[in-house]
């Protein structure tokens, strides 16, 4: 082999396992690249049970239930759909109906999602900015900065 072809050879071999690098860095990361998910997102996903997410949108007025000791039940919704949440431990002090949260844990069979943490937001400005347009988009979020439509 000419040092030509070592080097052509060579630079094919490299480009050929960056190519082989991307593909499985897409692969791996598949689903997981969107890690905020509405609640409508999450139902047109499939999301399956178990697989730990973060879900957020807004805590439905009504919807808030303490049925005993440190468990409570709440539904987050974004103006299509409605997830019920289950949380057993202290909710932050921000946590109120209406309010923006984002939820992490993970779906039940049942479409129950069971809640390992709870953030309490005060505004969209702390909130995943997925969520916010989403939920500006359905007229459920007007931040003080924006003209009304």
């Amino acid at each position: 082999m000419t040092r030509r072809q070592r080097r052509t050879a060579f630079l094919v071999g490299a480009l050929g396992v960056a190519a082989f690098a991307v593909v499985l860095l897409v692969t791996a990361l598949g689903d997981n690249v969107l890690y905020f998910y509405s609640p409508s997102e999450a139902k047109a996903r499939a999301v399956p049970p178990g697989r730990t997410i973060n879900l957020g949108g807004l805590v439905e007025k009504g919807s808030i239930e303490k049925p005993g000791g440190l468990e409570t039940r709440f539904k987050v919704t974004d103006g299509e759909a409605v997830v019920p949440v289950v949380y057993r431990q202290d909710l932050p002090d921000l946590f109120r109906e209406g309010q923006g949260v984002v939820v992490t844990g993970a779906f039940r069979g049942d479409g129950t999602f069971d809640a390992a943490n709870v953030l309490a937001k005060h505004d969209e400005n702390y909130m995943p900015p997925e969520v916010a347009r989403s939920l500006k988009e359905k007229g459920l979020w007007q931040h003080a900065g924006d003209k009304p439509k």
